[in-house]
């Protein structure tokens, strides 16, 4: 139960886009505030775009289930990464799954690091980065929230297993 919105107090994420669509925008953030509040959202971390665990397994599980959220009233399905919005664009455009699921870059890695949930992977020549998670969250609070033991796995974090929990 949980504020995700007060557990990360000034923290903005940068949607995923184009180095143009940056420069327009004024190179725009997005607060946490407008993403959670007064929504049913399900939102889910992964390590970094281009991973092999996140592209074959961990979006895939929400891409091909977004109908199911939907029907279970779901506003929203987010990915966010420690990475910029520029490289995360590449990633979503090569997955084909910018019109299923909303990406987010957490460049700094400061949405992780305020929930606790950042992890050093410098021995994978990755640097600072995100654990593999997943979250139902409901107008900011937590409902239902998975952590995995370690980046490489994928047992409680997919698709199907917050489905489940909605």
């Amino acid at each position: 139960g949980d504020d995700i919105v007060a557990a990360a107090p000034n923290v903005s994420l940068q949607k995923a886009r184009t180095w143009d669509e940056g420069v327009s925008s004024k190179f725009s953030t997005t607060p946490l505030s407008d993403i959670f509040k007064g929504k049913k959202v399900v939102i889910f971390g992964l390590p970094g775009a281009y991973t092999g665990v996140c592209s074959a397994q961990h979006v895939p599980s929400y891409k091909n289930n977004i109908e199911k959220f939907k029907a279970k009233g779901i506003d929203s399905v987010i990915c966010v990464a420690v990475n910029d919005p520029y490289t995360l664009n590449g990633w979503v455009e090569k997955l084909q799954a910018k019109d299923a699921i909303e990406f987010y870059g957490d460049f700094d890695g400061k949405f992780h690091k305020s929930l606790d949930l950042g992890v050093d992977l410098s021995a994978a020549l990755l640097g600072p980065r995100s654990h593999r998670w997943s979250a139902y969250v409901e107008d900011g609070k937590i409902k239902a929230f998975n952590v995995e033991n370690a980046p490489s796995e994928f047992k409680v974090s997919g698709g199907e297993k917050i489905l489940s929990q909605i």
